[in-house]
């Protein structure tokens, strides 16, 4: 019998490192420095994309990034970060000091997902203990194309679990998990998903590019259980990576690189220049500076280090703040293969995404919460309640909570303006279908948008909001509750 030798490994060799230089992540939380914010401190060995998985964890608890900086030169990763939980206060929660400490931990450190989910269930409650499929869709946008899009899953028999939609610049890019209406289960036969991919593409198709071509997609991505969920910051960054793929940054209202513009959700020209992005050359040190002003608002950080995370670029230097309700951000970059932005169309498509990663999540239009008992169709009935309304979708996040659907949706008109209140309209809709109140339904104006006077507004949305609940239930009265 023939001897096979094989090589002799120590089982600590993979701890050599911790073990000389001490542990690979520190994560430190500081309440005592500032008086205003806490402080998260991490270094750590560093590794690509770093950065980015550090500000989800912190994004996903809905902290508020106010100032930081950032050193990850050589193989080691230093970052200070001053955040406020969403009441604008200190973290004094110590279940969430710890799972900052043992998210980001896990994050720096080797895999470790079990003990990752396990520490943050002790926290949050899974959305959705059941398995679903998940699929991505993008194309150019049109008003009601939404709309079309639950009405054809409703009729392939899909329960939607949960959806994200967003437009920018005549695109759309939506990732919807659904499952099979009869099982609630994930859908997983071959051919049915080739039919509902096939059906969808079809319901895309219908709008043309402007350059007349067709950059309709539809993907199946495989399933997703309640231990294994993404958070929500993954779903974004698929969103900013699909609208990406279909370069929503030369979208209509696009030109030439920082030239005045005024893009959906900015209120006037003016405004609109108060966005600027550029990039210099940093020779000494062998780096592109990139830097943006803009108005500040959540998420923002998690938005332009994804972008650039996602083009291929390395973040070595960074330094953030915020003042007076406009946001200062530096970054130090190079390309993953070591070279700088050296020409002059590089520079400009750089400047180009990172500019529609700005607007993308800029709130446009009014904003309708809505939440009612959970049942099939439930989605696709109120969109085209909208859609009959003269009102497209132009953002939504639907989620299911227990037995309940949770909705959010921006609307304008369907030339993509804001909504211009008709009361006498209103008034004659509410009369012809006024119902049992069963759906609780919000009405909000985002801060940015023209509106009429005080009185009419609110004389309007109150009206609006009863339209849509009494639309609503007349459509509901005609199904069962599904189990």
């Amino acid at each position: 019998m023939k001897k096979v030798c094989w090589p002799y490994f120590d089982p600590d060799f993979d701890n050599l490192p911790e073990r000389i230089y001490g542990p690979v992540c520190r994560v430190s939380i500081d309440n005592e420095t500032m008086e205003e914010c806490t402080l998260v401190k991490v270094d750590s060995v560093n590794k690509q994309g770093l950065l980015l998985e550090v500000i989800q964890v912190l994004t996903d608890m809905n902290l508020t990034i106010t100032k930081c900086f950032i050193s990850s030169d050589a193989e080691w990763f230093m970052d200070v970060f001053h955040v406020k939980d969403k009441n604008d206060n200190k973290l004094t929660d110590q279940n969430v000091i710890n799972y900052i400490q043992q998210a980001i931990g896990t994050t720096t450190g080797p895999p470790d997902s079990t003990r990752a989910n396990a520490y943050a269930n002790n926290i949050f409650e899974s959305k959705n203990p059941s398995e679903h499929t998940t699929i991505e869709m993008t194309g150019m946008d049109r008003p009601g194309l939404f709309s079309e899009i639950s009405a054809a899953l409703a009729d392939l028999h899909c329960n939607i679990v949960e959806a994200h939609a967003w437009t920018h610049n005549a695109r759309l890019a939506c990732v919807a998990q659904i499952s099979d209406q009869s099982t609630d289960t994930p859908i997983d036969d071959p051919h049915r998903l080739a039919t509902i991919e096939d059906h969808l593409i079809t319901v895309l198709r219908t709008t043309i590019s402007p350059c007349g071509t067709n950059n309709q997609e539809v993907k199946t991505t495989g399933f997703l259980g309640g231990d294994t969920q993404g958070t929500m910051t993954n779903v974004e960054r698929r969103l900013h990576q699909l609208m990406l793929s279909v370069r929503d940054f030369d979208g209509p209202n696009s030109g030439p690189a920082s030239s005045p513009r005024t893009p959906l959700g900015w209120d006037t020209e003016e405004e609109s220049r108060k966005m600027a992005v550029w990039i210099e050359s940093c020779k000494e040190k062998g780096y592109s500076m990139v830097s943006i002003e803009c108005k500040d608002r959540p998420r923002l950080m998690f938005d332009t280090v994804c972008t650039l995370t996602d083009m291929q670029y390395v973040i070595f230097h960074a330094s953030t703040h915020s003042q007076e309700g406009y946001a200062f951000q530096e970054y130090f970059i190079r390309h993953v293969d070591g070279d700088v932005l050296c020409t002059e169309s590089e520079k400009e498509r750089v400047i180009k995404c990172l500019e529609a990663a700005i607007e993308r999540r800029v709130c446009e239009g009014i904003r309708l919460e809505l939440c009612a008992d959970d049942r099939m169709g439930l989605l696709s009935d109120i969109t085209r309640v909208l859609r009959e309304n003269g009102l497209a979708v132009v953002r939504a996040d639907v989620a299911t909570q227990g037995e309940k659907s949770i909705n959010a949706f921006y609307v304008r008109d369907i030339s993509g303006n804001e909504v211009v209140p008709d009361v006498d309209f209103v008034e004659s809709m509410k009369r012809e279908l006024m119902g049992p109140s069963r759906i609780d339904l919000q009405v909000k104006n985002e801060k940015h948008l023209r509106s009429p006077s005080s009185l009419e507004k609110s004389r309007y949305f109150s009206n609006f909001g009863d339209i849509l609940k009494s639309q609503i239930e007349r459509f509901s009265c005609n199904f069962a509750k599904i189990k």
